[in-house]
């Protein structure tokens, strides 16, 4: 049987909405930009369509063009839009003093990264690092989880069937993240899986040079108690040559305790409420496992 004239229409719409989300996840990527040729062959689409969906993102003023080289990329509406719901949901004023108090005891920069469906996002920071060499990277950016301390503290709390399942997951949906890792990071599932048994039996994951050349991080999950759905994660990062191993190692108890009082204190917040899919794929919000 055919399909019907509303069937397709539905089809058409689900496609289009498919690229233009691909081409904000893209160009999120990119920040110093993309020419239409480029975003037309790296998300396999014909330059027709990227040239018209392009124009009608620039329209809604989710997207800019560089007169110079004229290059596509993102504006701050995003980030205007992410910071207003992380606003009202008060995640950020709960975490905030936290992240300060840890950041001037470590001298490092903490970042607060939220878990969202099959996803880690980093959504709040503190700088620790007042002079010198200092990693502060923006916020909003989505954690790849087979490469990051945050990414793997989270994973850690899964058993490996379903943390490489998430980790295949946004491998398919966010190819990007995929192509490039830290001289130190791990090429196949096996180093994944040791970073992810590494984390279970410590309580926190350590990473160096595995996502960032010459960085270094700790993180620790976010959760209620052994058992509760992991609701975030917490993390310190800084340039290896002053972070070393061993220094990672000695600032675990802080870590520690900051994610266990987030725990304590965030639970009321919108953002920590654990998103789940029923038996029927539909996505419901509920804080138990």
């Amino acid at each position: 049987m055919a399909p019907s004239s509303d069937e397709t229409a539905t089809r058409e719409r689900t496609g289009i909405l498919d690229r233009v989300l691909a081409m904000i996840e893209l160009l999120a990527v990119h920040t110093e930009g993309l020419p239409l040729h480029e975003v037309a062959a790296r998300l396999d689409i014909p330059r027709s369509a990227t040239h018209r969906l392009l124009n009608d993102l620039i329209g809604h003023g989710y997207v800019r063009q560089d007169g110079e080289r004229g290059g596509y990329m993102l504006t701050a509406k995003l980030v205007s839009l992410s910071f207003t719901y992380l606003a009202g949901s008060g995640v950020v004023d709960l975490a905030q003093p936290v992240l300060d108090r840890l950041a001037r005891k470590t001298g490092e920069l903490v970042r607060l990264a939220v878990v969202d469906t099959d996803r880690l996002t980093w959504v709040a920071k503190a700088q620790g690092a007042l002079t010198g060499l200092r990693y502060d990277p923006d916020m909003g950016m989505e954690a790849p989880l087979h490469c990051t301390s945050s990414g793997f503290a989270w994973l850690s709390c899964l058993n490996d069937t379903e943390a490489m399942a998430l980790i295949e997951t946004q491998r398919q949906r966010r190819p990007g993240l995929y192509q490039d890792v830290g001289p130190k990071g791990p090429r196949t599932d096996g180093e994944i899986l040791e970073h992810l048994h590494l984390a279970r039996q410590r309580g926190y994951s350590i990473t160096i040079e595995t996502f960032t050349a010459g960085m270094a991080a700790i993180s620790a999950p976010i959760r209620t108690r052994e058992g509760r759905p992991v609701k975030g994660t917490l993390s310190v990062a800084g340039p290896h040559v002053r972070v070393t191993e061993q220094r990672l190692h000695e600032m675990a108890p802080d870590l520690l305790a900051a994610a266990a009082e987030i725990a304590a204190t965030g639970l009321g917040s919108p953002a920590f409420q654990r998103f789940r899919r029923d038996r029927d794929g539909d996505i419901f919000i509920g804080s138990g496992p």
